[in-house]
Parts: structure tokens; sequence; C-alpha cells
């Protein structure tokens, strides 16, 4: 409960210019760089930690995340998220409390299955379902596919956004807004946004994207695939001295 606490503590960012950062850990030992780095709070990222074992995004067996996310909150003091995609079809009640075991502040949870838009009444009275089970022990971000999988139009994100939060979200993700789209939903949208960055350069920089209305921002597998080319570019060194 306390670093559920320290989480919701963190979304409260006086300095727009001053987004909350939370890298995307895929195992113990990243989530250890990351927190010896400075960050005050991780959010793991399904598609990083499905490459870390071996699955392709959205193939991870929930056994298997959920035995991954325990590694990683078990390895760092500081409040951890998990991404646990659509929820695997679990119930609430059980959801909660597997994230509970797990050692985990929060969770991210998607609106969309296989590439399909969930419709958006029965996933809010979902999302109140978890609220309900979880009370104040998780906080919840609820992520909005509508970018991803939708037309595009912002008031279909800025429908669901009030949706969810009435529902009981913390958060709400609209993963895959343009930048310039930001500000109309900082608009429209009640409480705190989480932004996906790049990491190659291109788009605002994190300072920019808080200014464009953004309370947190996370990277998906970006990181673990940065890594992931850097492990490359040493196993060549190697091969080459070999």
């Amino acid at each position: 409960m306390r670093k559920t606490e320290t989480l919701r503590a963190l979304h409260r960012r006086p300095d727009p210019a001053d987004p909350l950062i939370l890298p995307g850990p895929w195992d113990a030992a990243s989530a250890r760089a990351f927190v010896d780095a400075g960050f005050p709070a991780l959010a793991t990222p399904s598609a990083g930690v499905a490459a870390s074992l071996g699955y392709e995004d959205g193939q991870t067996p929930a056994d298997e995340m959920f035995a991954a996310v325990t590694r990683i909150a078990r390895a760092v003091d500081v409040p951890v998220s998990a991404d646990v995609e659509d929820g695997y079809g679990i119930a609430p009640r059980e959801l909660v409390e597997r994230l509970l075991e797990a050692g985990v502040a929060g969770c991210n949870l998607e609106d969309s299955a296989d590439g399909v838009l969930k419709d958006p009444n029965a996933h809010a009275g979902w999302l109140a379902e978890v609220r309900a089970a979880a009370g104040a022990s998780l906080f919840v971000n609820a992520r909005i596919d509508t970018f991803l999988y939708g037309d595009g139009d912002p008031e279909r994100a800025l429908e669901r956004a009030a949706s969810y939060v009435a529902a009981g979200a913390d958060c709400v993700y609209p993963i895959g807004a343009p930048p310039e789209v930001l500000p109309l939903l900082r608009a429209g949208i009640e409480g705190p946004i989480n932004a996906f960055a790049r990491l190659d350069g291109a788009g605002p920089s994190l300072a920019e994207l808080g200014e464009r209305g953004a309370t947190r921002i996370t990277f998906g597998p970006g990181l673990q695939r940065r890594a992931t080319e850097a492990l490359r570019r040493i196993a060549a060194e190697v091969t080459a001295r070999a």
C-alpha cells in the first residue's frame, strides 16, 4: 500500500515540463539498473517482458507474465506498475489478487484484444469491478487503443477516457496519440495522462510532451529493444576478436 501511495504522489506534477518518467524493465537486472540511475518508479512493458521470455508480443502465458513481474517487483524498492495487457480473461477479483501477490503498486490494462477494440461501456464496467476489488491498493492506468485500432478521432479517445475515469481509473493512456493532439486530450481529460515517447530522437522532447499535457511518459518495449541492439553490437565485437 505504501508503494501505491508513493506512485500516486509521483503523478502530482506541479511543473508541466517535468513529467513522471517511467522506464520499462523487462527483468530484475534491468529494473535494478533503472533504479540505480535514479528513477523513482518503473512500469513494465508487456512486449519487452515477452521478448525476454522468448514470446511474441501478446503471446505470453499469464502465469509467466505474473512470474516475471513478481521477480521485477521483488528486485527493487521503488513502486512498479505491471502491464498485464487486457487482463488475460481473468476475473477482476482474481486479477487484483494476483497483482497484489506479485508485489506491484499499479497495473496497465488495455481496451483491445487481438487488435480489436472492446466495447467501451463493457470495458468501463470491467474496470469498475477491478477498482472495486482493488480499492486504493492499486494505481490503475487504463490504456485507450483508439489511435492504434480505431479511426484515430480524438473524440473517441475522449469519450473512452471519461468512461474509464468515471469507472475509477487513476490515469488514462491514449497510446499512439500524435503529440499535436495531446493539448486537446489534456483539455478534455480529468486526471493524469500517460504518453508514449520514442527513443530515436524523433518527435518532441520529454519536457515538451509534458508541456503538451502528458503527466507521465513510458517507452513501451523501446528500452528493451535498444538493449538488445547494444548486445548484438557487443556480440559482433566478441566474434570479430575470436
